[in-house]
């Protein structure tokens, strides 16, 4: 559609218009193409218009989700580890596709267990200043995400150490 007086298209039809909002949005953070798509939903885009901007996206390498959920992965585990279930619950909510989030996650993972994991997990709050009591730390290896075999290795090996430290 036109405009009578300029003969211009006006701004929301325009593809440039939804390329240059997705790049705004994506110098700010890392995102992933749901969060993009759903960004452009909520300015106005059509479904074609979306797509269309996310191919390009996509083509440029300016979203890629895989590297998205390695980079996520990396942070996340730096700043505060946690398990498998966690992370991969995590990276759905953000829109990674299940397949991708798996296999990111194998990869990261790949030469880590949980129980080193869950001991990171652990290390990081205690670095914070933290003493946990066995049932704050339970809670905590659950919110993260770790399996109760993993929690029970890691509180019986808690409870060695104080005994030993005594």
């Amino acid at each position: 559609m036109r405009n009578g007086r300029t003969g211009k298209q006006p701004d929301s039809t325009k593809p440039d218009r939804w390329m240059s909002l997705a790049i705004r949005y994506l110098a700010r953070w890392d995102r992933t193409s749901a969060q993009v798509e759903q960004f452009l939903l909520r300015k106005g885009a059509a479904p074609a218009q979306i797509q269309q901007t996310i191919s390009r996206l996509s083509d440029l390498r300016y979203l890629n989700d895989g590297a998205y959920a390695e980079r996520w992965i990396e942070i996340r585990l730096a700043r505060r580890p946690m398990g498998r279930e966690r992370l991969e619950a995590e990276l759905l909510l953000k829109g990674v596709p299940e397949a991708v989030a798996g296999l990111a996650i194998r990869e990261a993972l790949r030469d880590l267990d949980e129980d080193t994991l869950a001991r990171r997990a652990l290390v990081v709050i205690r670095r914070r200043g933290r003493q946990l009591t066995p049932a704050q730390s339970v809670r905590l290896l659950r919110q993260r995400g770790f399996e109760e075999e993993t929690i029970d290795r890691m509180i019986g090996d808690h409870t060695r150490h104080e005994e030993c430290d005594r």
